[in-house]
C-alpha cells in the first residue's frame, strides 16, 4: 500500500491529500462548491492524530486535469465513480464518508449505492437529495435561486469573471458568510482555464442526475446542520430522516454560517470521530 497523490478514472486525473497512516481505517473527506480539499485543512489533523488515514480529493472539475467536456460528464453517477475509483486505487475496501455541500450529494448516493463498502455517513449542511426537493415548496427554493442563475448559459461564467472586485467579495460576505481566506481561493481556482465552467457544470448536470433519484442511506448517518445557513433551510433538513434507512442522528451547529468544516473545525471532527467510534465494529 502506497500514498496517493493523484487518481485516474475515466482518462482523467485527479489530485488527492493522502494523510494518516496507511494502515488506518480510512475517511474520505469530499468538498463541496467552491471548495476543494483544503476545506479539511483544520480537520485532518484531528482525524488523522486518531488513527485515520484520510483521502480528500479535488473532485471532478476542481482538478486541473479533471475538467471534461459536456454538462452529462458531471452528473452525479459519474461522480460517485469517481470516488470509487479513488478508493479501489487506494486498495481500500471499506471506508467512511465526511462530506459537505455537493461533496455530500456525492456521499448520499454512495451511502444508498455502496452500502457493502461504507461503513458510516457524516455530512455537513446538505441533506438528502430527495429531502432537499420536499422542501422546496417549504420556502427552499428562495434559498436556491442560484442554482436556478447557473443552469443559463455563460452567465456564471460572467458573473464570476468579476469575483475580484469589491463588490464581488462584498456580496459572497453578505448573503454566504464567506471569509477572506475562502474568498482568495475561490479566486484563485476561478483564474484556472476551464474551473469556472467544469465547476457550476454540477448544477447544470441536475437535470440528468435527477432522473435517477438518490436511494435512502442504508448506514449509520450524523448530518451537521447549522442554523446560520443561507443555502439551506431547516424545513430541508428536519425532512431528511425520512431518507435513511439506519441509524440517525442530527446535530445543530447554532450561529454557524454554511461554511460548518472553516467555523468549527475541532467540534465537527469530534462529533465525526464519536460517530464512527459508535458503530465501528
Amino acid at each position: 500500500m502506497s500514498r496517493l497523490s493523484t487518481f485516474t478514472n475515466d482518462g482523467l486525473t485527479f489530485d488527492v491529500i493522502d494523510e494518516g497512516a496507511l494502515d488506518g481505517p480510512v475517511i474520505v473527506a469530499l468538498h463541496g462548491f467552491p471548495e476543494r480539499a483544503t476545506m479539511w485543512e483544520e480537520v485532518i489533523p484531528q482525524l488523522t492524530g486518531a488513527g485515520f488515514r484520510v483521502l480528500a480529493p479535488n473532485q471532478r472539475g476542481y482538478s486541473p486535469g479533471a475538467r471534461p467536456v459536456g454538462v452529462r460528464n458531471y452528473a452525479v453517477d459519474k461522480l460517485e465513480g469517481d470516488i470509487i475509483a479513488l478508493v479501489d486505487q487506494a486498495g481500500v475496501r471499506k471506508f467512511h464518508v465526511l462530506a459537505h455541500d455537493w461533496g455530500a450529494a456525492v456521499a448520499w448516493q454512495l451511502a444508498g449505492n455502496h452500502a457493502d463498502r461504507v461503513q458510516t455517513l457524516s455530512i455537513l449542511s446538505v441533506p438528502h437529495p430527495r429531502a432537499f426537493q420536499d422542501a422546496m415548496l417549504r420556502g427552499q427554493l428562495l434559498h436556491s435561486w442560484y442554482m436556478l442563475l447557473f443552469q443559463i448559459p455563460r452567465l456564471p461564467e460572467w458573473l464570476f469573471g468579476f469575483n475580484e472586485t469589491e463588490a464581488f467579495k462584498k456580496f459572497g460576505k453578505s448573503w454566504m458568510k464567506v471569509s477572506d481566506r475562502l474568498a482568495e481561493r475561490i479566486r484563485e481556482l476561478f483564474s484556472e482555464p476551464g474551473a469556472t465552467t467544469a465547476t457550476v457544470n454540477w448544477y447544470r448536470a441536475m437535470r440528468y442526475s435527477l432522473r435517477s433519484p438518490a436511494r435512502s442511506s442504508r448506514v449509520p448517518t450524523l448530518f451537521i446542520w447549522s442554523d446560520g445557513d443561507s443555502a439551506v433551510t431547516r424545513a430541508a433538513a428536519d425532512a431528511t430522516p425520512k431518507y435513511v434507512e439506519a441509524p440517525y442522528r442530527f446535530e445543530i451547529f447554532e450561529g454557524v454560517s454554511h461554511w460548518i468544516a472553516e467555523e468549527r473545525p475541532h467540534e465537527t471532527a469530534a462529533l465525526v470521530l464519536e460517530h464512527i467510534a459508535e458503530y465501528s465494529a
